[in-house]
């Protein structure tokens, strides 16, 4: 059963990082802001090891999706900043939710294997990240080493997946964690209540919990790029306007071809429109494209947050979106496009661009002190579960 987040004393502890996402040699950019979670609490003083769970495939279907990208070819064992390697273990997942059932079995017969590279280091607490499908591993190693566990949503399993073939599973996993965390509040409120162990053969249930919490991921820009806001010095409606499409333009969610048009919009009005995007490029990169660029521009259909919009603002860079993820919460009215048109995303971006950008500050609440402070009670209340 789920237990509500109480306040914590701030304990260092060994925490073992369970994640379907996380950066790989040949796709630097993957899962970028679980990395930046595990900075985090390592900073905080923490003993964090990560196990990155792979889906076996071949090259040819990595083109799937973008975040498969380097899948195929990623070592078992990668770098890691403070503790040795990250670890990748293969498990065996097939298209479209097939047989899922073996999928359950893979993950779960991974358990071992993770035991076997710990070797005498054991967690006190496991953090998941994703509950579709990895959360099978994280609760077998869970019920293995008698320790609590959190489960992470960040946007996919109760957007998406509730509704998908693992929809029961999700049910079921996330009434199986300690703790159920969102990153947005709107998540939150998504969250299925507590499964009661039945399984009807269907996903009928519509039942929302009331104790998921809500920790946002934090905003990592280091002080080498953070920057002032920048206001568009140049000739209005007939000088250049660099435009940076913060994401890959290969998924679908992304809208690429939405942000195309709306640029396509703003040249019938007189702009000489240059537009960009991020494709699985290193950090570093993302952070000196928007150190350059005028306005970013985010379309997307389905987001969590986006963190992207505040690490742009970080670095100094307006932020023009649709009304999308937490965005409204924050963002001011101006920077957010009526409806998701061409013509009205062009109109946002002009609004943006016009006004002074005084306004443009996200929450303390994405800061690192305020969300490593709910992280630390988090994982006291957990570790004490009772």
């Amino acid at each position: 059963m789920r237990s509500r987040l109480k306040a914590g004393r701030g304990e260092k502890m060994r925490i073992l990082v369970v994640s379907l996402l996380y950066p790989i040699p040949d796709n630097p950019a993957r899962g970028i802001f679980i990395a930046d979670r595990v900075s985090l609490l390592r900073k905080m003083g923490h003993e964090v090891r990560v196990v990155n769970p792979l889906p076996r495939m071949l090259r040819i279907n990595e083109a799937r999706r973008s975040t498969l990208s380097g899948v195929a070819r990623s070592p078992k064992y990668t770098p890691d900043e403070d503790e040795g390697a990250v670890f990748h273990p293969k498990f065996t997942q097939l298209p479209d939710h097939n047989m899922l059932w073996w999928t359950i079995s893979s993950l779960r017969g991974l358990a071992k294997k993770v035991e076997k590279w710990l070797g005498d280091w054991r967690p006190e607490v496991i953090s998941c990240h994703t509950i579709w499908p990895v959360a099978e591993l994280a609760d077998a190693l869970a019920k293995r080493w008698n320790v609590a566990w959190s489960a992470t949503v960040h946007g996919w399993d109760f957007d998406i997946g509730l509704a998908s073939p693992a929809g029961k599973h999700i049910r079921r996993l996330a009434g199986s964690a300690t703790t159920l965390v969102a990153v947005t509040p709107r998540l939150a409120k998504l969250a299925p209540a507590t499964d009661t162990g039945t399984d009807t053969g269907t996903d009928t249930d519509t039942d929302t919990a009331d104790d998921c919490t809500v920790i946002s991921c934090h905003t990592s820009v280091g002080v080498d790029w953070r920057q002032p806001l920048r206001q568009y010095r140049g000739h209005w409606r007939r000088g250049k306007l660099e435009v940076l499409f913060p994401a890959n333009p290969r998924r679908p969610e992304k809208r690429h071809m939405l942000a195309l048009k709306a640029c396509a919009k703003l040249e019938t009005r007189g702009w000489n429109v240059h537009m960009g995007g991020l494709a699985n490029v290193p950090r570093e990169m993302v952070f000196d494209r928007m150190a350059t660029c005028d306005i970013a521009l985010i379309t997307s259909s389905r987001e969590a947050g986006p963190l992207v919009a505040r690490e742009a603002i970080a670095c100094g860079l307006p932020v023009a979106a649709v009304d999308v993820g937490d965005l409204a919460t924050w963002l001011p009215e101006r920077c957010i496009a009526n409806t998701a048109t061409p013509s009205e995303i062009a109109d946002a971006i002009e609004a943006t661009l016009a006004d002074p950008l005084d306004d443009l500050i996200p929450p303390t609440r994405f800061s690192e002190e305020d969300v490593g402070r709910a992280l630390d009670e988090m994982f006291t209340q957990i570790q004490n579960r009772g």
